[in-house]
């Protein structure tokens, strides 16, 4: 079978492997796609070489069909289709112990610390896996796990109906929080430079606007008659998001900082100060969270076909990248596990 592997250096490349074989208590996922995200990114700059130890299979947002099942793995049939929650966590740290296994201390994700989805056959706990309704097409189910993320940061939120949200930053995961933010009720405004995805943000019935050309607090400001965002999520990964998302809130309102800042970031504490704000860090997601994705993708509130831009073979994952990194004309890029080419 053929596996995408990151070997250093921003360097990528298709390993031809053997499968491995499920062990008691794990199963074997055809992967049919597995998608791209920021993390992924952030691997390949070689930011995370402490964890996805090269030669490391990456990938964990992904979904197929049970190939196969280890010994003592009940409740499942091959040809069933699944999803992955790819986290394992410890039971036993100070986290876990207070319920919050999801930011385990010693959390391991699948596809970054051990082996991830992009290969053909994925061997995995049978306990992260989850099944998806037979009539979701797979491709609309890849975004399970990126929208499992959006419904934990909606949530932490604590996102009601008629508030109004910013949302900095219209990738993959920006997006997905607009529209579980916009199921909730809330008046949504979306915050990006490139016009492609703004235009994208625009065709999903959000209001976006383009940072460079416009006055983000001071548009926020009349559209709220003054009072300004009760929710900002920073998901641009930048000093300047991070600026606007603090700049728009107003008195109590919460900033939720989604995206991963390698380096340290400036946040103007006296706003945090003088209008009492709140700022949320949101990781990952709970089991619930991807549960309720599954539901959202299922009822079509997740608008997979208009996220998805691209659908590559395994084998041109360099080139799938690379076009992310540019951000040239794509939201969400899917790698097709079983192609042939």
């Amino acid at each position: 079978m053929r596996a995408a592997v990151y070997i250093g250096n921003r360097a990528l490349r298709v390993e031809d492997r053997d499968p491995v074989p499920p062990g008691p208590g794990e199963v074997q996922i055809a992967v049919a796609y597995a998608g791209i995200c920021g993390t992924d990114l952030h691997i390949r700059h070689g930011a995370m070489d402490d964890r996805a130890l090269p030669p490391a299979v990456l990938g964990h947002e992904a979904v197929g069909r049970i190939a196969a099942l280890g010994a003592g793995v009940s409740g499942w049939r091959v040809g069933d289709p699944v999803t992955v929650m790819p986290l394992r966590w410890c039971g036993d740290c100070a986290a876990c112990r207070a319920g919050h296994n999801h930011v385990c201390q010693r959390l391991r994700v699948l596809g970054v610390d051990l082996p991830g989805a992009m290969q053909a056959r994925w061997t995995v706990p049978a306990d992260v896996v989850l099944r998806l309704p037979e009539e979701v097409p797979l491709a609309d189910a890849a975004l399970v796990e990126p929208t499992a993320v959006a419904v934990h940061d909606v949530r932490r939120a604590e996102v009601r109906a008629g508030e109004h949200v910013v949302v900095v930053g219209a990738g993959p995961i920006g997006l997905l929080i607009a529209v579980v933010a916009a199921a909730e009720g809330a008046e949504i405004v979306v915050v990006e430079p490139d016009p492609y995805r703004r235009g994208v943000a625009e065709r999903l019935g959000l209001a976006a606007v383009d940072p460079t050309s416009t006055d983000v607090p001071a548009y926020v400001a009349e559209r709220t008659a003054g009072a300004g965002a009760a929710v900002a999520f920073e998901v641009s990964g930048s000093p300047a998001g991070m600026r606007i998302a603090t700049d728009v809130l107003g008195v109590r309102g919460r900033l939720v900082v989604v995206a991963i800042h390698p380096d340290p970031v400036p946040v103007d504490l006296n706003q945090v100060f003088l209008r009492e704000l709140t700022v949320l860090g949101a990781r990952v997601y709970a089991r619930a969270d991807v549960e309720r994705a599954i539901e959202l993708v299922h009822r079509g509130v997740v608008p997979a076909r208009e996220l998805v831009s691209r659908i590559v073979p395994l084998s041109a994952v360099a080139e799938a990248f690379d076009a992310l990194e540019s951000a040239d004309g794509v939201v969400k890029v899917l790698l097709d596990c079983q192609a042939a080419g």
